[in-house]
């Protein structure tokens, strides 16, 4: 009887034993939006139904550490509310960003974030050498005034379906001027969280003191002529001292706004007296490619040449693209572009900054199979000229064609469809839409100078090329 007593009691302690250890295992229910602040959330069916729909809309960026973010000095948005980020010289919305030293010239810089709570955001910038890291400057070394300031304009957006803010700011202000030319960088941040850096966008400021001689032609080589385009120049740097200028000057050559393709660190094929000269065969060649493709999103009451449809569902505007054909065999076609850029438009609209509406654009290209040597992107500025896991395709195997969707502004847009090649891990932008050497492009020149008595690269000359307006034979 006791060995009875005995078993029962194991068995009730067993029982207590186990029950106590799936309570501790079970999941527990937390509130978790009760810490989250009301304006960080994006309470929009649209965006909600693209998550649904695992169209990658506010995924943009995860949270990075601040190791990772000044890396490089790339232009960045480090918060997934953000969206197009845009800074231009003020007026001129295709413009690059710079301005002349010692001028009243000024830049604008405005994002949208998708809420509707205000957000008190500062910026700072800060001086880069030739390559874009940080040129060790302090500040009282390059500014004359504050490097503090807020963000002195906001609007909430009116009548969009996807409701945000719109941030803006012009600068340098008159209380911040710049003193020394060069590259820098504009860091945003929210008031009193300056390690919480949100958006970074390159800007430079030049001091012209030396002439640039530039032309572009067919490519010397006659392998590639018919396919590359060759950026010719000289420098004359006049009644300069320049001290080892073979060393000390820089010249960086872009494409359109690209900077994945940059040509730099050309040396001086030849020097004589004040002449640099920059006459290569191949090592100052890019590829021609093709001309961008478009589409025009300002009405999204009429559809425009390249628009096959517009739907409206679950809260949401969809625009599709008629689908696309790869361009690599055929023959060059002149079409008019903006050099792979885009600009924010609302038909019949005073305000498109706070007026222009965010829509789901859905990309087609039609592909018999998919490729072998990588992933195709939707590129251009409107990925900010990078590879991003919204811009990259899906293959369809049923409609034998790659797809994605980018949720973008109202406007009017340039792209391209570029591979990702595995191999050599570089972007392949002829795979898709060909390559020729009578396509046009804009090319800029920049030259740095190390100033060695003040220990900081300066920015003495800049060029800008057009490949129609200033080619030669």
């Amino acid at each position: 009887m006791h060995h009875i007593k005995r078993i029962l009691l194991f068995f009730n302690l067993l029982n207590i034993f186990l029950i106590a250890v799936l309570l501790s295992c079970s999941p527990r229910t937390t509130d978790l939006t009760s810490n989250k602040p009301d304006e960080k959330t994006i309470s929009n069916d649209s965006v909600n139904k693209a998550k649904e729909d695992k169209i990658n809309v506010t995924d943009l960026k995860k949270e990075e550490e601040s190791e990772v973010i000044y890396k490089g000095y790339n232009d960045s948005i480090f918060d997934e509310y953000i969206h197009t980020v845009l800074l231009y010289k003020s007026g001129w919305e295709l413009s690059l960003p710079i301005i002349q030293l010692g001028t009243n010239e000024t830049l604008h810089l405005c994002f949208d974030r998708f809420d509707n709570g205000i957000r008190r955001y500062k910026y700072k910038v800060e001086h880069c050498d030739f390559n874009w890291e940080s040129s060790g400057l302090s500040d009282n070394q390059f500014i004359d005034g504050f490097n503090d300031e807020y963000f002195d304009q906001y609007e909430l957006s009116v009548n969009t379906i996807q409701s945000y803010v719109h941030y803006s700011v012009t600068f340098p202000k008159p209380t911040s001027k710049i003193t020394k030319s060069g590259n820098y960088i504009i860091k945003v941040y929210e008031e009193g969280d300056e390690k919480n850096v949100v958006v970074i966008k390159r800007f430079m400021v030049i001091e012209t003191i030396v002439n640039i001689d530039a032309y572009v032609k067919d490519a010397t080589d006659l392998m590639q002529k018919k396919y590359k385009q060759e950026i010719d120049f000289s420098i004359n740097t006049l009644s300069n001292n320049f001290v080892n200028p073979s060393k000390n000057i820089k010249t960086v050559i872009i494409q359109n706004t690209r900077q994945d393709n940059k040509i730099s660190n050309l040396k001086p094929r030849l020097i004589k007296g004040n002449l640099l000269d920059y006459d290569y065969d191949n090592e100052n060649v890019f590829n021609g490619v093709n001309e961008f493709r478009n589409f025009d999103i300002k009405s999204l009451k009429f559809q425009s040449e390249r628009i096959a449809a517009i739907t409206f569902d679950n809260r949401a505007n969809h625009v599709y693209l008629h689908p696309d054909i790869g361009r690599r065999f055929k023959v060059y076609k002149t079409e008019d572009d903006i050099n792979g850029r885009f600009v924010i438009k609302k038909d019949i609209s005073p305000k498109s900054n706070i007026e222009a509406d965010y829509v789901f654009v859905h990309f087609t290209l039609q592909y018999e199979v998919p490729a072998i040597e990588g992933n195709i992107y939707v590129f251009g500025e409107l990925t900010d000229w990078k590879l991003t896991e919204e811009g990259k395709m899906k293959y369809n195997y049923k409609k034998k064609a790659y797809e994605t969707t980018l949720f973008l502004k109202q406007g009017y847009y340039n792209y391209w469809y570029v591979l990702f090649n595995e191999k050599d891990k570089k972007i392949d932008d002829t795979f898709v839409e060909g390559n020729h050497s009578e396509t046009e492009n804009d090319y800029f020149i920049f030259v740095y100078y190390y100033d060695i008595m003040h220990g900081y690269w300066r920015l003495v000359g800049f060029r800008q090329l057009n490949s129609i307006k200033d080619r030669i034979k």
